[in-house]
């Protein structure tokens, strides 16, 4: 969802992943053992990356890498980025790899923490205490209220942050990765990205196209479409996927009452919040739970008990959604994806919307989207963020590319909706389209079908033909 709410080596060394005590990789990284996972099979390391390509002498970044070395015949690494703009490769590698077996079997399994991305000098806008606040207030459909808002967390991310904030954009990730391949010691970069790693992806090989191998580009983004644009397919998707979601639950016999409901609880909990171990759960907690459980259909029986729950004066199902959705830890503070994304949206385009601009969007949304539309009055935040955009970033082309990228779309994703797959095929040149009928965010691992192709390209080179699509079971 398209809400506020993708520093120095010693930084990356302080978190305890990366940094020297290793042997030194013949392919030039020292790997050594994850302290987060010291009994699994991963390695990390520090990658260390100019702060500004255009002028070196102005120092270097430490990016955090992890990797799963090939458990059979190794025909080389396979890059993963999971999207965001702001995940976090190491921490969602360490959690998922096993997803991932088939693939391992043949790759090594590289991911990492992109600049401003947690343990890559991670960018933290404001204290956990002030973020929660934050989340509390915020979108609000006052623009006066909105644009205070986004002052308050803009300056944080300008006094924590400044030093980077200029050299987050995905250009500057691209080239990163350049870098990691390089270091790697593979010739070609192999990549598997979701949602803004496809964006990551395409920007690589526009850059690179020489340098790359088999790309899979899951939850395509299209980078050609405009902030205010951005947010309004956002909005639609979603309230499209909440919509089958309903559908779903009353099928099953929908205990809390079905949308009506839902919207009756968003307006009591605007004027007085549930209260969850001291912690509020306003409207805007429960906009956010929503949105997460429609990112997989595997989600969709918790947000049901969650909301069933909400609705009977127990929010504490959809607060554990939402602080998944914030990134919250259970020491109470807060990863950074919610405060890099911010840095690396208004990194990546020189438009910068009004809050008038985005009020008129979040209450013309509304109107349709009672749920998600608020969501919009956010496409403001970049009128005051303290550096400048560049859009370079929006031009991206595979021709050149030894193999065909191949971009995957779901019909029913809510984050990245289906229309942006196709266009993103046509802006690359040299890409074919795989589409899956589903729900969700992203088609990998969702059925064999779709799992089957993309590891066929990815381990053979296979490449599926033009129009192939995947049912939903």
């Amino acid at each position: 969802m398209s809400r506020a709410k993708l520093v120095v080596i010693a930084l990356v060394a302080m978190t305890g992943v990366g940094g020297g005590g290793g042997p030194v990789d013949p392919a030039g990284l020292a790997w050594a053992t994850c302290p987060e996972a010291p009994t699994a099979p991963f390695q990390c390391a520090t990658l260390t990356v100019p702060l500004d390509y255009a002028d070196p002498g102005k120092g270097t970044l430490g990016l955090a890498v992890v990797r799963s070395k090939a458990t059979g015949p190794r025909i080389g690494s396979l890059v993963l980025n999971f999207g965001g703009p702001g995940g976090s490769g190491v921490t969602t590698l360490l959690a998922s790899g096993t997803a991932f077996a088939s693939l391992n079997r043949s790759y090594d399994l590289v991911s990492f923490d992109p600049r401003g991305v947690d343990r890559s000098s991670g960018i933290q806008c404001l204290p956990p205490k002030e973020f929660e606040e934050f989340l509390e207030a915020e979108p609000s459909l006052d623009e006066t209220t909105e644009r205070n808002l986004s002052i308050e967390f803009v300056q944080g991310c300008q006094k924590n942050a400044g030093r980077i904030l200029p050299y987050v954009g995905t250009v500057n990730a691209a080239k990163d990765m350049e870098l990691l391949r390089q270091a790697l010691g593979d010739p070609k970069l192999n990549y598997l990205g979701f949602s803004y790693g496809t964006h990551l992806g395409a920007t690589y090989a526009t850059l690179f196209p020489q340098k790359t191998g088999r790309m899979v580009l899951d939850a395509a983004l299209d980078p050609t479409v405009g902030l205010l644009e951005q947010s309004r397919t956002q909005v639609l998707g979603f309230q499209k996927a909440y919509e089958n979601y309903l559908a779903d639950c009353e099928r099953q016999g929908c205990p809390f009452g079905g949308n009506a409901a839902v919207v009756r609880l968003l307006d009591q909990l605007e004027k007085k919040p549930l209260m969850v171990n001291g912690r509020k759960v306003t409207d805007d907690t429960v906009r956010a739970a929503i949105g997460e459980a429609l990112y997989s259909k595997l989600s969709w029986p918790l947000l049901t008990q969650a909301l069933t729950a909400a609705i009977a004066g127990d929010g504490t199902g959809v607060q554990t959604l939402a602080d998944l959705y914030a990134g919250r830890q259970p020491d109470g503070t807060y990863n950074t994806l919610l405060s890099s994304l911010n840095a690396v949206l208004c990194a990546d385009t020189t438009e910068r919307p009004t809050f008038a601009q985005a009020e008129a969007l979040a209450r013309d949304l509304t109107k349709v989207s009672p749920i998600f539309g608020p969501d919009a009055a956010s496409a403001g935040i970049c009128s005051v963020w303290p550096t400048p955009g560049e859009d370079s970033n929006k031009r991206v082309s595979s021709r050149g590319t030894q193999y065909p990228v191949l971009v995957v779309g779901a019909v029913n994703d809510p984050a990245t909706p289906f229309v942006w797959a196709p266009r993103l095929t046509a802006e690359l040149g040299n890409a074919v389209l795989l589409t899956f009928q589903g729900e969700g965010h992203g088609a990998y691992g969702q059925t064999l079908c779709v799992t089957g192709i993309v590891d066929a390209y990815l381990l053979n080179g296979t490449v599926p033909a033009k129009g192939t699509v995947c049912p939903a079971t």
